[in-house]
């Protein structure tokens, strides 16, 4: 195609030099015209001026007067203009200068002739003048000058004809090679176009299959996934709902050992007092330092309390069948300002709502826990000495709604953006409550929303949470327990 376009572009510029040539061409032919005329109209005038004389001789009338001053008036300009375009002819030039002096004894012969006519007085004089007046030759010359100029120009109008119509074959010849290339190009165009479009097309239906098996084998992986998935949240719930059983009996035999304290305190202080040889040293100090290992066994088993209460949270959030609905998120966010309002009246911070919010249609609890968790987590770890200020905004990007929510707290390292989001994993001062789970609960929400979040921070420049889910949420069924 590149060959066949190069080629059209050489014979279309091959197409206007030719057409050049033979415009050049035919203005020569049509100036050759214009000088074999301009001559004939010469000789015309000089016959007119003669006849015009005679005529006056013969009969003085006043036609032929007029015809006389008409003559006399247009032959030095017929003169003048053979002069003007046979200017690029030397043979033409010298031939001009001949004719110009014959054209004027002619006129200067005329009017003597008349003149003497229109006088009474010399009218016989004139008469006897005219018959011995060289008149005749002047007018041989004038029109030997004439046909000699003019035959010059015929011979010249031979030449420019042959030479226009050479010009004129080329300008065919180079038009029909064009058009030729170009039905050439025009066709390699279409094959090569066909053949794109077969490939095209061929590719298209491969694609197609690829995909369809692609579909097929994501769906099924999907559905293995989904399995696998609920087989983890049944032993999470099973292993966290079994563990409760030894808890609670160790939080209940912890309660008795620490309300025996006081009983078991009382008697070694009476013992100690009344046979202080039967109070062992040993004893006395592991009675001292019971009270210690009893809230440290009470601290260990709220904390793996809580761990157990997080782990059945996100065992039955993962296995609660999602219900899609319109969901205003303008609204929800609101709901959620006003539930913290007395955290942030507290803390001096305030959260902006960024309207008009995407529409979306999604799960409204679990978009609800994630924008409250990423809100919560925002009023925790503000940076100190500035006036917290979070912002939450959606908007549309194609098929999906992204969800940011922006503060300018402390921030998080860049080697912790990703480590934040995996389970019982913190970033940063360990100076707020917490167990982390939190953020890893929001992430598995957004993969189950069919969405992806990020963290986007610098420390100490605050942190951007990005937030991408499918406009509209699609469920499809799945295997699970009942919570």
């Amino acid at each position: 195609m590149i060959a066949g376009f190069v080629l059209l572009l050489i014979a279309g510029a091959a197409s206007v030099v030719s057409a050049r040539r033979n415009q050049a061409q035919t203005e020569r032919v049509n100036h050759t015209y214009q000088v074999t005329g301009a001559i004939d109209h010469f000789s015309i005038l000089a016959e007119q001026l003669e006849t015009a004389r005679r005529g006056y001789i013969l009969q003085q009338n006043d036609f032929a007067l007029r015809t006389y001053a008409n003559s006399m008036r247009e032959l030095p300009g017929a003169v003048e203009r053979i002069a003007r375009l046979t200017a690029d002819n030397p043979a033409q030039r010298l031939r001009v200068i001949n004719l110009r002096a014959v054209s004027e004894r002619h006129r200067a012969s005329a009017r003597t002739t008349i003149e003497l006519m229109r006088n009474t007085n010399t009218a016989m004089r004139a008469m006897a003048d005219f018959e011995v007046d060289s008149s005749f030759e002047k007018m041989w010359r004038l029109r030997a000058v004439a046909a000699d100029m003019k035959a010059i120009e015929v011979r010249l109008l031979a030449v420019r004809n042959a030479a226009q119509a050479r010009s004129t074959s080329t300008l065919y010849i180079v038009l029909g090679v064009t058009a030729l290339l170009i039905v050439l190009v025009m066709g390699g165009v279409v094959v090569i176009l066909r053949r794109y479009t077969d490939d095209l097309n061929a590719s298209q239906d491969r694609l197609r299959d690829l995909n369809t098996g692609l579909e097929g084998a994501v769906a099924d992986r999907t559905t293995e996934l989904s399995r696998a998935n609920d087989e983890i949240q049944r032993f999470a719930y099973i292993v966290s709902h079994d563990l409760r059983s030894p808890l609670v009996n160790v939080m209940g035999f912890t309660a008795e050992l620490e309300a025996t304290i006081g009983p078991l305190t009382a008697l070694a202080d009476r013992v100690d007092a009344a046979a202080p040889e039967l109070m062992a040293r040993d004893a006395r100090e592991a009675l001292d330092d019971l009270p210690e290992s009893i809230r440290f066994i009470r601290t260990s088993t709220n904390k793996m309390d809580r761990l157990i209460n997080s782990i059945l949270r996100l065992s039955r959030e993962g296995r609660r069948t999602l219900a899609p609905a319109p969901v205003d998120l303008a609204a929800l966010t609101a709901t959620i300002r006003d539930n913290l309002q007395f955290r942030l009246t507290e803390l001096g911070a305030e959260i902006a709502i960024e309207t008009p919010m995407a529409a979306i249609v999604s799960d409204r609890l679990a978009l609800e826990q994630i924008l409250s968790n990423l809100v919560e987590n925002a009023t925790k770890y503000l940076a100190p000495g500035r006036p917290g200020r979070i912002v939450v905004s959606a908007r549309r990007e194609g098929r999906r709604v992204v969800i940011d929510v922006a503060d300018n707290g402390r921030g998080v390292a860049p080697a912790d953006h990703e480590r934040i989001f995996e389970l019982f994993r913190r970033s940063g001062v360990q100076d707020q409550p917490g167990e982390g789970l939190g953020l890893a609960h929001v992430r598995a929400l957004s993969y189950r929303l069919g969405g992806v979040i990020g963290c986007n921070s610098e420390l100490g420049e605050g942190a951007t949470f990005r937030l991408s889910l499918p406009d509209i949420l699609k469920t499809e069924p799945r295997e699970g327990i009942a919570a």
